[in-house]
């Protein structure tokens, strides 16, 4: 009986899966587009840094803290009007990538400011002594410096993508956790129940090792 229900399941299981992936790799890729700049901003703008600059620092700063503070079930229905403006609609994957990118793009920016923390100043004093341009510092110094931190946050922010896109299904917007809801919860099905919940763990052990794996392969320390 088990059995045949997963049978039965598989097609939905295998759209699910894949609107999982797509929600996850678009809100991934605006993360890496637009996180990775903010998260240097945050850096090189700090106290005693090439770029300091207060201002910038403090502002930049206020936002990204304001967004992360947010609970993502709460920044996804305040983005409905949002999401309607850009795709159309307030349902589906397409729609549930626009919340989660915006709470990605400021968990990636963070996480990228740490690993750059992470760097010996000593590297960039260096840098700086031989006349080196703030562009080129950064290029050359600090994406290099910081790339197995970059990686390991990358990793981390994908993993909570996917914790997050579950949470989208609440409001319809597809994917794994759209289908524990609406064939588990509301059927009362606990075979969807434990399917969702092992694809899930399998997805993150899947992610969290090749994140491991290519971040002990970047590191050249």
């Amino acid at each position: 009986m088990l059995l045949e229900s997963l049978v039965q399941l598989m097609p939905d299981i295998n759209k699910a899966f894949f609107e999982t992936l797509y929600m996850v790799g678009i809100s991934l890729l605006v993360a890496i587009v637009l996180g990775l700049p903010l998260g240097v901003l945050l850096f090189v703008t700090d106290k005693g840094l090439f770029l300091e600059n207060s201002v910038v620092k403090g502002v930049a700063g206020r936002i990204v803290n304001l967004i992360r503070s947010i609970p993502y079930i709460i920044l996804l229905v305040a983005l409905l009007p949002l999401t309607n403006l850009l795709t159309g609609t307030t349902i589906g994957p397409t729609a549930a990538s626009v919340s989660l990118s915006v709470a990605a793009i400021p968990f990636f920016a963070r996480m990228v400011e740490t690993s750059m923390r992470e760097i010996d100043k000593g590297v960039i004093e260096s840098a700086i002594a031989v006349g080196a341009t703030s562009w080129m510092i950064i290029k050359d110094v600090l994406l290099p410096e910081a790339k197995p931190g970059l990686v390991q946050g990358l990793t981390i922010t994908t993993i909570s993508l996917v914790g997050y896109s579950a949470m989208a299904g609440i409001v319809g917007g597809g994917g794994i956790g759209d289908l524990a809801i609406r064939f588990g919860y509301y059927r009362y099905d606990n075979t969807v129940m434990i399917t969702t919940v092992v694809v899930l763990i399998l997805l993150v052990q899947v992610i969290q090792l090749a994140g491991d794996s290519i971040s002990k392969k970047v590191d050249k320390r």
